[in-house]
């Protein structure tokens, strides 16, 4: 069981990673500050823009050998889970996405409220992430406060949230996130319109 769970996180996180390259290797485009109503638009955001240029949260599990070998009942199993844990919960946010007001697309997973009926969520990148698999790194789970209830949703279902983010991290039974959007419009997600070349 805990080497399932500990190849289950591997695998998340490789998932995760591999969706990210453009972010791990080129630096983002710097984002300006909202100075005028013009720069004050929402911006909608993509999930890859949330991890700093560089971050490398495999990094210090490179050289340990094969870890395909760690069998059930293992401390090595219970001491790396931790351990991928710890660097997951610290991932290093975007300091220049504080404030900015954003639109983002993500999966719910309910917090508070009723349901159907959900006051308070996290919003993370892919479908199962905190409920059916390991919570993805801080930098890629928003806490978001409705600022009014969204009904009509199920866990997991997709959703915008469009509000201001601050980072700020904020720990819950489901995981812990290195953004915050409080007050935030929730809507169902719909997929946006392609644009004709």
């Amino acid at each position: 069981m805990r080497a399932a769970r500990l190849t289950l996180a591997l695998a998340a996180g490789a998932m995760l990673l591999a969706t990210l390259p453009a972010a791990r290797a080129t630096e983002p485009k710097p984002i300006a500050a909202a100075k005028s109503a013009k720069a004050a638009a929402v911006r909608q955001l993509k999930w890859e823009e949330m991890v700093p240029a560089g971050w490398d949260p495999a990094a210090k599990l490179r050289n340990r050998g094969d870890l395909s070998r760690i069998q059930d009942g293992d401390p090595k199993a219970d001491a790396l889970l931790r351990e991928v844990r710890e660097i997951w919960d610290a991932a290093p946010t975007r300091p220049e996405l504080n404030g900015q007001k954003v639109r983002l697309p993500g999966y719910l997973v309910p917090l508070e409220g009723q349901a159907g009926e959900w006051k308070e969520f996290l919003l993370v990148p892919y479908f199962g992430a905190c409920i059916h698999s390991p919570p993805p790194p801080a930098n890629q789970i928003v806490h978001v406060k409705a600022a009014i209830p969204a009904k009509g949703l199920r866990s997991m279902d997709t959703v915008w949230i469009t509000g201001t983010m601050r980072t700020e991290r904020r720990d819950t039974d489901m995981g812990v996130s290195g953004y915050t959007v409080d007050g935030a419009v929730v809507e169902k997600y719909v997929e946006p319109p392609v644009t004709p070349r």
